[in-house]
Order: C-alpha cells, then sequence, then structure tokens
C-alpha cells in the first residue's frame, strides 16, 4: 500500500522482526547496565562524584550560614579533597555564619588569621568586622582595622556602625583633638536603625546630655525606652534562654535588683537593665569578636599598655589607643567605660553596688587627664530614665 508521497507501509512480517529486534537490544543493553551494577564493581562506583560543583556549593553554603562554631566547617575541610576545595569557594565563605570566626584568643595563629582574610576578601561582613577588631584593638594596626570595620559598615553591619561610632567618639588611634562627636552620632543613628541595642542606648543618651548633639531629652528617653523593648524582645525570642532560665525566675518585679559579686559576665544570672520596667532578663550575650577581645586581654594580665586600661564592663574588651581615653567614674573614679551605653549595663549589672567615693583620681586629673568623666554617682543619669 503507497500513501500519496509514494512511501509504501511496512510489511506485517517485517515489523515483527523490527521488533523482536528492538527487544532483543533492550534486552542486551539492560544486561550490560545489570553487569555494571554488580556487587563486584558497585563498590567501585561513588554517585557523589556525579553531583554538580553548584549543587555541593550550595550545600556547603547552608552548613557554613548555620556553622555553631569553628569546628564544623573545619571537619568539612577535613572530610575529602573536593569538600576542601570548594568549601574554601567565596560564595561559601561569604555566607559564613558569626560563630564560624568565634577564634578564641588562645588559639589564634597565623593560619586563623589568613582564613579570617580570607573570608574578608570573599565579602562576608562578619569577617570583615572581626578581623577588623582584632586588628584594631589587638593587634594595633589601626589604618587596617578601622579600614575593615568600615567595610563591614558599608555593608550595612550594625556592629561594625556601632564600633566605629565609639572610635569616633573616643578619638581611638589618635590623639584627644580627632574626636568627631557629630560623626559618631551620625553611625550611632544609622547603627540604631538597623536595631542596635547598644546604639540606641547610646543615642538615647546622646539626645538626652547633648553629646554631639542638639539636647532632646524627650527623644532621648524614648531611643532608651526602644532598647529596653528590642532587649526584652530579644531574650523572648531566645530559645535557649528559654530552656535553661524559667520565665518565672527572671520576669518579676525588681525595683532594686541585687547585682552578681561574680566578675564574669558569662556566669551572672541576669542583668537588671530592665529595672525600668520592674524586670530583670538574663545578661545579653557578647559579640564573638568582643569575647574574643575579653579573652585577649585577659591572657596579658588585663593590662593592654603601659597606663592604658580595659573598659570596665566586663563584656566589651575594648582597650584604651592613648592614656585616659575613656571616661571614668566622677564618684569613686575607679572604673572607666569606652561608650555610655558599656556604662549603663555596668552600673545596673554591678558597679551600682560597689561604687563608694574617693578623692584619689582627683591627682591624676591634675596630672593631664582628658577630663572624660561620666556621672555615675546619680541613679537617673546612669539608668537613662
Amino acid at each position: 500500500m503507497r500513501t500519496r508521497r509514494g512511501i509504501c507501509y511496512p510489511k506485517p512480517d517485517i515489523c515483527v522482526e523490527e521488533k523482536k529486534r528492538v527487544v532483543k537490544n533492550r534486552d542486551f543493553m539492560g544486561c550490560r547496565k545489570r553487569q555494571r551494577l554488580t556487587p563486584e564493581t558497585a563498590g567501585e562506583s561513588d554517585m557523589f562524584d556525579v553531583l554538580p560543583d553548584d549543587i555541593v556549593v550550595s550545600v556547603l553554603s547552608k552548613l557554613s550560614s548555620t556553622a555553631r562554631c569553628p569546628s564544623d566547617f573545619i571537619n568539612v575541610l577535613n572530610t575529602c579533597k573536593r569538600f576542601n576545595s570548594l568549601a574554601l569557594n567565596s560564595v561559601v565563605l561569604s555566607k559564613a555564619s558569626p560563630e564560624m570566626f568565634a577564634v578564641k584568643a588562645k588559639n589564634w595563629s597565623e593560619s586563623a588569621h589568613r582564613f579570617l582574610k580570607t573570608c574578608a576578601d570573599a565579602g562576608n561582613v562578619e569577617a570583615c568586622y572581626t578581623l577588623g577588631m582584632i586588628r584594631f584593638y589587638c593587634l594595633q594596626n589601626r589604618g587596617s582595622g578601622a579600614s575593615l570595620m568600615a567595610k563591614a559598615a558599608i555593608g550595612s553591619h550594625a556592629p561594625a556602625l556601632y564600633s566605629l561610632a565609639v572610635v569616633q567618639f573616643n578619638g581611638s588611634g589618635g590623639s584627644k583633638n580627632d574626636k568627631n562627636l557629630r560623626a559618631g552620632v551620625a553611625l550611632c543613628a544609622r547603627a540604631a536603625f538597623l536595631g542596635h541595642i547598644d546604639a540606641l542606648r547610646e543615642l538615647g543618651h546622646c539626645l538626652q546630655d547633648g553629646y554631639g548633639v542638639r539636647q532632646n531629652i524627650a527623644e532621648g528617653r524614648r531611643f532608651l525606652v526602644q532598647a529596653n523593648a528590642r532587649e526584652l524582645a530579644a531574650v523572648l525570642s531566645s530559645t535557649a534562654a528559654a530552656s535553661s532560665i524559667k520565665m518565672n525566675s527572671w520576669l518579676t518585679w525588681s525595683s532594686h535588683p541585687t547585682p552578681c559579686a561574680s566578675q564574669s559576665h558569662h556566669a551572672l544570672p541576669g542583668c537588671p537593665l530592665l529595672s525600668d520596667f520592674g524586670c530583670n532578663v538574663p545578661a545579653p550575650e557578647a559579640h564573638p569578636a568582643n569575647r574574643f577581645l575579653v579573652e585577649w586581654f585577659d591572657a596579658r594580665g588585663g593590662m593592654p599598655g603601659a597606663g592604658l586600661r580595659l573598659c570596665s564592663h566586663v563584656g566589651c574588651g575594648r582597650p584604651e589607643t592613648r592614656k585616659h581615653e575613656f571616661r571614668r567614674c566622677s564618684v569613686c573614679g575607679a572604673v572607666n567605660y569606652c561608650s555610655r551605653a558599656c556604662q549603663a549595663l555596668d552600673w545596673k549589672l554591678r558597679h551600682k553596688a560597689e561604687c563608694a567615693p574617693v578623692e584619689r583620681w582627683l591627682i591624676e586629673e591634675a596630672d593631664g587627664a582628658d577630663g572624660n568623666v561620666v556621672n555615675d554617682g546619680n541613679d537617673d543619669v546612669i539608668a537613662g530614665s
């Protein structure tokens, strides 16, 4: 039978023969595939090698962004050569979590320095901030450290913005004349806009005191209330705090909270910062960069240099870069702070119970101190109320 184009349909017997040939070929091909997956050869094949690099990089990026400690990522590097090469991809390093850079000061080495630098070059703002803090305060490389913190600040990293504000307020790395209060307030306002609690508190005190900005007590009070509210919200949303501390043990009225005598910030059961609202909350967890600073200078006897002092707030760790850089208590003169936020935290945490008037620091003041004095003998000033 012919079609219009003159093409003949295949005969029935030929069609049956062709089908038999196709079936035979399929059987043969199927037999060959089964031979490849026999027990003798199955152990030699690895389906992981078939996965594209993009999928592996995506999985490693998720792992790095959720890592809770550096060892989580180091174990991946030690798994195999492919993991070792792909885990150092810039996409993976750019998404690493802050906990992945939580290097202990006692374990600091040149390799740790290179790894942080690699992550910073990959565009990770947390690595830029952490390495910037280490270089600026620990390694005393002021220019490079400030540059890295500025790089993180450009990426809207709130802790970096706040740290640069502290540098501007104190003129850190320079002289007293290098202070720029307006720049400090501007950086603090940007960090506060991003929800940084310490920046909100610092900005509130600046507005209340007219420090670097026109005085506005009502607006300053609003920022302080907002800082307290955000801190309470952060505690309530923390699953770790909810599991370790019963709510009725800290969310209680305490007009005069009793501070803990321990000097260790992490051992404190709670911080009576929210006594304005009638409740105490667990002490806020310090940033890995601040923990590194605390460990670094503790290992060196708590002395960053001749005549230099550390911020008295135990969760800060910032040192002075010149003599009499930090503000100190106007009543006892025994404590000093890098910022008003650290002053307010430490006052309600422990210093309120320890502060006692002395006159010894007046002699130092006459010897050429900056006059950076804070009047934390007044409850209203310290509480920010």
